[in-house]
């Protein structure tokens, strides 16, 4: 059995058939799914749809109120909410001022560290800047890299601060050697998988909406470049994310 460990299930472009989408999911051997908030809106779906988690993206932190952070603190409270996030730093972009997505990043971060909770990160182009911050802000927290895409020595930095990494569709992609590099030298009990849906599509279904039923071909390039079969991988990444986020 699979776990998606990262899916955006209540994006409007699956509101024409949402159930159907998670029936294909679980009909495909997936047994869960983690749906991240990204904004306070989102969060809110995200939470009413699964209990799951909520987080502010880097993307939105320019709309952050002072009285958001009480809100996500209640909506921690969910029996079904196993983390914070996604939060961190998106430099590609820039929709919000880097210096406002650090601020709102540390505030979340601190978040977690008052409810005992791992984090979910979103890093792009800004793995320094996000490495210096984990190690400065959040000392004692754990949680996930999403959608790592750093390099092998970065990995390693992550890993000493006791973080996992998960790895999404840009695996599958030729010209993904960086990452598959860092496949090879994770070691396994760190390692997550996940689609990211609706974003994101591995290969053959680049430029196709994605969904939590590819996350089977994520992990079997997975096992494919680790040398393993897909049953051990597919066992293992979902003992990874119940350990992780505590998920019974």
């Amino acid at each position: 059995m699979l776990f998606d460990s990262h899916a955006h299930i209540d994006d409007k472009r699956f509101n024409d058939d949402r159930e159907e989408m998670i029936a294909r999911a679980l009909a495909g051997g997936v047994s869960g799914i983690i749906n991240p908030g990204a904004d306070m809106f989102s969060s809110a779906r995200a939470v009413d749809l699964a209990e799951r988690y909520p987080g502010v993206h880097p993307h939105d932190a320019k709309d952050v109120l002072e009285e958001d952070y009480a809100k996500l603190a209640a909506w921690a409270g969910g029996t079904k909410v196993v983390a914070i996030g996604e939060i961190g730093l998106d430099y590609h972009y820039d929709f919000s001022p880097r210096e406002v997505q650090q601020t709102v990043f540390v505030r979340q971060l601190d978040l977690a560290k008052q409810l005992d909770m791992p984090v979910i990160l979103h890093d792009r182009e800004a793995h320094a800047d996000i490495l210096a911050t984990v190690k400065k802000e959040g000392q004692g927290l754990t949680g996930v890299f999403h959608c790592f895409s750093g390099s092998v020595e970065m990995l390693r930095e992550v890993l000493k601060l006791g973080f996992y990494i998960s790895v999404a569709g840009p695996v599958t992609f030729n010209n993904a050697h960086k990452l598959a590099d860092v496949i090879r030298e994770v070691p396994l009990e760190r390692l997550l998988v996940e689609t990211d849906s609706p974003y994101l599509t591995p290969q053959p279904h680049r430029g196709k909406r994605n969904e939590p039923a590819h996350v089977r071909l994520v992990a079997e390039k997975v096992a494919l470049l680790r040398d393993m079969e897909l049953e051990a991988l597919a066992a293992a990444t979902t003992e990874n994310v119940k350990r992780l986020f505590k998920i019974d």
